[in-house]
């Protein structure tokens, strides 16, 4: 039985609170790792073309601030 399905077996068995408190966890450290995620990709540059389009819209009256 692989880690991933151990997990999952001993999840399933969980009592209902402790279900509960696991879920609330592993949301909290999915959004941490969304977090990282982003701020990596920020630092990169990734969302370079995608600010100067919004700013050139802007510019044009094409958006609105908001």
């Amino acid at each position: 039985m692989s880690q991933v399905e151990e997990l999952q077996m001993r999840i399933r068995n969980l009592p209902i609170e402790d279900f509960s408190k696991l879920r609330e966890w592993f949301l909290q450290l999915e959004d941490e790792f969304l977090d990282q995620k982003i701020r990596a990709d920020f630092k990169a540059g990734k969302f370079n073309k995608l600010i100067e389009k919004a700013r050139a819209e802007f510019t044009q009256g094409k958006a609105r601030e908001l």
